[in-house]
């Protein structure tokens, strides 16, 4: 019951960037994907995309998903508690399930969840090459769910002679982390193979004041295996096949809460076990004018709620998607984006259930004169329970070259369909049952900005206004006894950034996002919305083989409810943090690092009811041969 009440794309292989848009100076050469399904220069891009490399999550040192995103501008991140507590994704002021998550190619949404999102809580990064957050709405190439916009994940690949890599690292609340992994190519076979493993074993999470006089509190303890693996094979020069999978099995010892919304003495465990894979044929026919893929993908997503209130919960659920996109080269200056996609969602447990996606969309990219970008893209989405749905996305982008300003503009739309929780799981017992008669939630948004590199690209800032308006809403009717489309919102603000290179060795950051996300039917501030966001970040590379960095967040007050949500609406503190972390490289195969987060130990909740850790130190060494 907790976990039902609680709140193809790419895959390109390889595909590396030139400086990460989340903590460097941007150049022209920086590549995007995401924006536009296909390998496209920043510079040519007008939706506002936040890229980290695989050195970004080193220098930060980030061992899960949420940590690494959690300074990403217009994201907020809420955790329930410490490593693998639930976690949510809140992109410009949309709802937690308004984000599409694509590992590879493989959309990783639960369809067994009561809003079908991502829990971003149990994925780990030591495989990760590369991320891409792209912000506004996304259907019009993405489909249902991207009203807030896209996180693209993409895994390390193999190449050059083969190479081992590992880790170990360890620190406060007895966290005991290794790593391990190859890669490499040999002929036309390119391999990659990684596995993870995070330990955390006393993480203070229930706020001692919830307690009742003299009851002990239960800290949260946590493990993670994850393995992956990423293969392709050169079969000719002009066709090649990929696979991808994944694997993780996790365990979370967590303190819930009982019937009257206290927390149980007693411990819950919630158990996790997810397999992702995907196969792929790319061929290039006609000199290279048509680049096509053909994709095929499953994923299944287990899980197990244990508490002492409920009893035992199993959740099952999962996708088949196949995938074609052929890329059309008319010339420099036009490409045309053909797909289409098939998807069926299915739950197996507690209820039988199941949805089919039916998807075609063309995008055209065209430069029609100089320093003039465009791209639009239409879409058409069909299914079982809702018909058809047509989105599209506009977004052009202009170079002033007097001055190198970069003015965007983006206009588009989105839409969610109703999960298969919301319409066909009952609660007899609570008096609450499923609405088989939900319509899709639908957006309208747009954004514009402008970006002006100055002295060389030694110093870079920016801003974006972005608005979108969302119609439809799913929430619970007036007597509390299903769900309705009842809601209407309006989320508005500012992404804004400032980059300084002195020095080559010296890298600044500052990044400020207001979000405005009201209830336009209540006229009341969305929960979980903070105003205002502030980080900035700075990187010294003192020698070649010693480096320091720093990070300070500052995120605002914002509304919510209780632990229990017997009280639905407060006003939740906002809080700041600091993390420090040093990195020496002993030799070319060996490096010692180490970190403090939480550097001036902050005491926090966030959400209310959930303390977040206080400060930790942590070191580590990796090797690489």
């Amino acid at each position: 019951m907790r976990k039902s009440l609680l709140c193809s794309t790419v895959g390109l292989i390889g595909l590396a960037a030139s400086s990460s848009a989340a903590t460097t100076v941007d150049t022209p050469e920086t590549i995007v994907v995401s924006a536009t399904r296909v390998p496209t220069p920043e510079a040519q891009v007008a939706s506002s995309v936040t890229v980290i490399t695989a050195d970004d999550i080193a220098v930060r040192q980030s061992q899960t998903l949420p940590d690494l995103l959690k300074d990403v501008p217009g994201l907020n991140i809420v955790q329930t508690g410490g490593p693998g507590g639930q976690t949510s994704v809140f992109m410009r002021g949309t709802n937690s399930n308004h984000v599409k998550v694509l590992v590879d190619g493989i959309d990783v949404g639960d369809p067994s969840g009561a809003n079908a999102a991502f829990d971003f809580g149990s994925f780990l990064t030591p495989d990760i090459d590369r991320v891409e957050v792209l912000r506004g709405p996304q259907s019009g190439l993405y489909g249902s769910d991207a009203i807030g916009g896209v996180i693209n994940i993409i895994t390390k690949v193999g190449n050059g002679p083969a190479r081992f890599t590992a880790g170990i690292e360890g620190g406060s609340f007895d966290t005991f982390n290794q790593n391990g992994g190859v890669s490499g190519s040999t002929g036309g076979f390119h391999f990659a193979a990684n596995v993870a493993h995070f330990h955390s074993n006393a993480t203070p999470v229930t706020p001692l004041d919830l307690l009742a006089p003299g009851e002990k509190r239960n800290d949260d303890r946590y493990d993670n295996v994850t393995a992956s693996t990423k293969l392709g094979y050169d079969v000719v020069e002009n066709f090649d096949v990929g696979f991808v999978g994944r694997y993780t099995n996790s365990r979370l010892h967590l303190t819930g809460d009982d019937w009257s919304g206290n927390p149980e003495a007693t411990q819950s465990r919630d158990d996790s076990l997810q397999y992702y894979t995907r196969g792929t044929g790319h061929l290039v026919l006609f000199g290279g004018f048509l680049d096509q893929t053909l994709g095929v993908a499953y994923s299944s997503i287990k899980s197990t709620d244990n508490s002492p209130s409920n009893g035992i919960s199993y959740y099952s659920g999962n996708r088949v998607k196949v995938d074609w996109q052929g890329n059309l080269h008319f010339s420099d200056s036009e490409l045309l984006v053909l797909g289409f996609e098939h998807q069926r969602d299915e739950i197996r447990l507690p209820i039988s259930a199941s949805n089919n996606f039916t998807a075609g969309y063309a995008e055209l990219q065209s430069n029609l004169f100089d320093n003039f970008y465009s791209t639009i893209s239409l879409r058409y989405d069909g299914n079982d329970h809702f018909g058809g749905r047509a989105t599209y996305r506009v977004a052009p982008v202009y170079i002033v070259e007097a001055t190198g300003t970069k003015l965007k503009a983006s206009v588009g739309t989105g839409f969610k369909v109703p999960t298969l929780s919301q319409m066909f799981q009952d609660y007899p017992s609570y008096g609450f049952y499923g609405n088989p008669d939900l319509k899709p939630e639908t957006s309208t948004g747009w954004d514009v900005g402008f970006e002006q590199p100055l002295f060389e690209n030694v110093l870079r800032f920016g801003a974006t206004y972005f608005r979108n308006d969302i119609k439809n809403l799913i929430g619970n009717n007036a007597t509390w006894s299903s769900y309705t489309n009842i809601g209407k919102a309006k989320t508005e603000g500012v992404e804004s950034f400032i980059t300084l290179q002195p020095v080559q060795s010296v890298t600044l950051r500052l990044d400020y996002t207001y979000t405005k996300a009201t209830d336009e039917i209540a006229h009341l501030e969305l929960l979980r919305r903070p105003q205002n966001k502030v980080s900035v970040d700075a990187r010294w590379q003192i020698t070649p083989a010693l480096s320091v960095n720093a990070n300070v967040l500052t995120v605002g007050p914002w509304i919510d409810g209780n632990r229990a949500f017997t009280i639905s609406r407060m006003k939740a503190s906002g809080y700041t943090t600091a993390d420090i972390g040093a990195s020496y490289d002993i030799s070319d195969n060996f490096t010692v690092y180490g970190r403090i987060n939480n550097l001036f130990d902050e005491d926090y909740q966030n959400p209310v009811g959930f303390l977040r850790s206080s400060r930790g130190f942590y070191a580590g060494v990796k090797t690489k041969m």
